[in-house]
């Protein structure tokens, strides 16, 4: 019997996730790492196996958008920091996504469409477009919202003769988490009162748009026409000042925030996503402690906490990575979770 050659990949940034992506990526023998699109001018040039710790992998990073898209590749791992799309009125960019659909590449990506109809026809119009052109497929996995917001609330329905209400909790404690450009930049931490409330309306957008394709996404997959997407938010001043590994935390400074989006019917919620951020969940008392938890109201009810995921950035890469085969079989066009089969850690374990 003959083995399918390895799939051709490209990983498209190098952030938190891309990191742990590209690793999967270069040590996994179902896939061959064909490219490496950097933003770091310091990464340029550099193979891309010495850049995650691992030996020489013969691919050295690049930032020549061009040269990527001139790539023989099956799909495209992509990426990039969600603070480069504040100003596109979506968290993705649509130009770029297009262009590597167009260029005969499927794209999965973490940093936004779970669910593109949230965008409107216009958008989905030409995702579908750069599809057909390419032969190519699009998957969003997301790193948040993405599966724990979505597709596992969905899945409990299946229990249910009756649905009143499904509501999904996660809290997350960025204390470890290195980058300054999410924790400082992306969530306001460190920030005064001030400067937080000046700065957070494109985060608020942001978060508007990917929380509302979560919530859209389990209320059409239900049969239920949403009216609309409510938010709300607030935030938490420390006490104290205290480090993490992002930066300093002042007395006075913003160190927690939490996001509320609710699915209306008739004004009365579907579903609702409650989402805290803190900076140092051991220094932050206020709201729920690190997890998550969906409660769906209804006949029976029923409750599914997780007390701790250990590395969910790893986790979110690894969502991305185990999706690509089923995407490169997919027939083309914007594929959701619904659209592939199961996604499962196969070609992951190993047993002591």
């Amino acid at each position: 019997m003959s083995l399918s050659p390895p799939l051709r990949v490209v990983q498209w940034a190098t952030g938190a996730v891309g990191r742990y992506s590209l690793r999967s990526v270069i040590t996994r023998p179902e896939f061959e790492l064909v490219g490496v699109l950097v933003y770091d001018p310091d990464k340029v040039g550099r193979d891309a196996g010495l850049l995650v710790g691992l030996p020489e992998a013969g691919v050295l990073c690049t930032d020549d958008v061009e040269e990527i898209l001139a790539l023989e590749a099956d799909c495209v791992l992509h990426m990039p920091l969600p603070t480069f799309y504040f100003g596109g009125g979506h968290p993705n960019d649509v130009e770029t996504i297009c262009a590597l659909l167009a260029s005969g590449k499927n794209v999965i990506t973490t940093t936004g469409f779970v669910y593109p109809k949230c965008y409107g026809p216009a958008v989905v119009d030409r995702l579908e477009a750069a599809c057909l052109a390419g032969g190519t497929s699009l998957h969003g996995t997301g790193v948040n919202p993405g599966f724990m917001s979505d597709m596992l609330p969905l899945t409990l329905t299946g229990l249910s003769s009756r649905v009143d209400h499904i509501y999904v909790r996660e809290s997350s404690d960025f204390r470890g988490h290195p980058s300054r450009q999410i924790v400082v930049d992306l969530f306001g931490f460190t920030r005064s009162a001030k400067d937080y409330t000046a700065g957070v309306r494109p985060f608020r957008a942001f978060q508007r748009s990917l929380f509302a394709e979560s919530v859209q996404f389990v209320a059409d997959n239900l049969g239920v026409t949403l009216d609309e997407v409510e938010e709300s938010d607030e935030f938490e001043l420390a006490s104290e000042e205290f480090e993490i590994a992002a930066g300093l935390v002042r007395a006075g400074t913003v160190c927690a925030s939490r996001w509320m989006f609710s699915g209306l019917v008739r004004g009365r919620p579907l579903m609702t996503v409650e989402c805290v951020y803190k900076a140092d969940a051991t220094r932050v008392a206020r709201w729920a402690d690190p997890g998550f938890s969906v409660h769906i109201e209804g006949m029976p009810q029923l409750m599914l906490t997780v007390s701790e995921i250990s590395h969910g950035l790893a986790g979110a890469a690894a969502h991305a990575v185990n999706s690509v085969a089923a995407l490169c079989a997919a027939p083309p066009g914007i594929r959701t979770a619904l659209d592939l089969p199961l996604t499962t850690g196969r070609g992951t374990v190993r047993l002591a």
